[in-house]
């Protein structure tokens, strides 16, 4: 069997050298459409390195997003990636991440869920520095077709957003050539760029990359909602219910609570077809 659950979920855990500097966050910044307007001050936090900060979210393509990659190899797991898709992700900051780093990240599988007709493979990823912990990721990955192996089937709550009018109400146009740059931060796959590809995989273009729309939801909670500082953000988690395609238009609707912004991310063009379910930017 292509998913050996116990194999998978009894493994060493598995170490790997992360290494990241300004370059690396400014190109980030500008995948999820930081820098418009170029010469906004708030804009020049994500893109010029003399004032740079780093948006959290930057944890999912540290070294180039081994979490993911790393965990598709782990003991147990030998997969078809054309049946893989990013079913959730969670990250948990212990300190803002610093604009130059070097890092070891720890990869574990703590479980792997029977969906019946598909399997959910749960990667978590620890990182921490000379200085302690920088934070932890957790990326549930959705496997079609490798269900019905006997094992638990795993939490499946959902979260409903407030009844009452959300706090803030944005909107974040996608550039056409937004694919093509967020790639350049380390996800490859040619479902994003090459057309042909798409249409093999059931679309009539390239759709955007999922952990792309996550970064450009949290930017816009940070901006709008957190007063622009990346330090507040103690947690971000995240379902991926629908596809985005490069062109199309973002609408973010946020409701604040206490210690958390609760968002509704659709595309508006679609009738505000869910995009992100489940959505929680979790701030002190």
């Amino acid at each position: 069997m292509p998913i050996d659950a116990a194999k998978a979920t009894s493994a060493a855990p598995r170490s790997t050298d992360l290494t990241w500097d300004h370059k690396d966050i400014q190109l980030y910044h500008l995948g999820i459409g930081a820098g418009r307007p170029a010469t906004d001050p708030d804009e020049l936090r994500y893109t010029l390195e003399s004032k740079l900060h780093v948006l959290p979210s930057f944890a999912t393509v540290a070294g180039a997003g081994m979490a993911v990659i790393g965990g598709l190899n782990a003991p147990g797991i030998d997969v078809d990636l054309a049946a893989v898709l990013h079913g959730s992700q969670r990250i948990e900051l212990h300190r803002p991440i610093p604009v130059k780093g070097a890092a070891t990240q720890t990869s574990t599988v703590p479980a792997v869920y029977d969906k019946g007709k598909a399997a959910v493979i749960v990667l978590r990823s620890e990182v921490a520095d000379a200085d302690g912990p920088l934070w932890t990721s957790d990326t549930q990955i959705f496997v079609r077709g490798e269900g019905g192996f006997g094992g638990e089937r795993g939490p499946s709550s959902r979260l409903e957003l407030p009844d009452r009018a959300p706090d803030h109400t944005v909107e974040r146009a996608v550039r056409e050539d937004q694919a093509l740059l967020y790639r350049l931060s380390g996800d490859w796959n040619p479902l994003h760029a090459d057309p042909e590809f798409a249409k093999l995989a059931g679309f009539d273009r390239p759709i955007l990359h999922g952990l792309c729309t996550y970064g450009v939801a949290l930017k816009a909670v940070v901006d709008t909602a957190l007063g622009g500082d990346v330090t507040r953000v103690r947690a971000y988690s995240a379902r991926f219910t629908g596809v985005v395609f490069p062109g199309e238009t973002l609408r973010l609707r946020m409701w604040r609570e206490d210690g958390r912004v609760q968002v509704s991310v659709t595309a508006a063009e679609r009738d505000d077809s869910p995009v992100l379910a489940d959505t929680v930017v979790e701030y002190a």
